[in-house]
């Protein structure tokens, strides 16, 4: 069992019988479907899920899950999702995929928010790693991009993934990708980005983290803010 498996199947320990459960988006998160279905298959749990995007969505609709969509939502027991990258005061770097909005919409929603890595996400600051997708409105890239360069920024446009055009979220919103001094706080990278004209969302999570699960060693083990 690798580490991602590891900690996806601790994760999957937490869920209880009537739990609304949100679901993330990418490997880790597959690995956390696979066991929430096992588990209600072998052990009989009852539990509704809700999905960040349409390929957990398909995921969760193969394995039998019972699904509600994010439209019926007004709150999640808990949310269980990867991060890009963690900082040891617990602030997250997501949004390498396409669907930001729906990803912090339900991590805010959700009463615990439970985040599953391995010890290669743990960084020293935001953006240490990868550079900090910003979600804008089509017509405003140029402008958000030129404040953003105003603010220190570097960076541009995501290609998609043929790399004959731009990438595009799932409801049409273009990315860019930024990068900033190491010296700026995640604290105040998120405020700058916030306040920021033509920005639809950004990929900092911060102050939204319940509990970290971090494989490590073959085990499991948990932080919380």
């Amino acid at each position: 069992m690798n580490d991602k498996e590891l900690v996806a199947n601790h994760a999957a320990k937490q869920v209880q019988n009537g739990m609304l459960v949100g679901l993330g988006t990418g490997s880790t998160a597959n690995y956390f479907i696979e066991a929430l279905a096992k588990r209600r298959k072998e052990a009989g749990l009852q539990v509704t899920v809700s999905a960040s995007s349409m390929v957990s969505t398909i995921k969760a609709q193969q394995l039998g899950l019972p699904l509600v969509s994010i439209e019926h939502l007004s709150k999640l027991d808990i949310y269980v999702d990867g991060a890009d990258e963690v900082t040891p005061e617990l602030t997250l770097l997501k949004g390498r995929g396409y669907d930001l909005v729906r990803e912090k919409l339900m991590a805010r929603a959700a009463d615990q928010f439970l985040v599953l890595v391995d010890q290669s996400k743990m960084v020293a600051h935001i953006g240490e790693k990868f550079p900090i997708p910003v979600e804008v409105m089509p017509f405003a890239w140029n402008l958000v991009k030129r404040s953003l360069e105003e603010l220190g920024g570097r960076g541009d446009l995501r290609p998609n993934a043929a790399k004959d055009g731009l990438a595009m979220t799932s409801h049409g919103s273009l990315v860019l990708d930024m990068t900033f001094d190491k010296n700026i706080s995640s604290q105040e990278l998120d405020a700058m980005l916030n306040s920021t004209p033509g920005v639809v969302e950004h990929g900092i999570f911060s102050r939204l983290t319940s509990v970290l699960m971090l494989a490590k060693n073959g085990d499991v083990e948990e932080y919380r803010p």
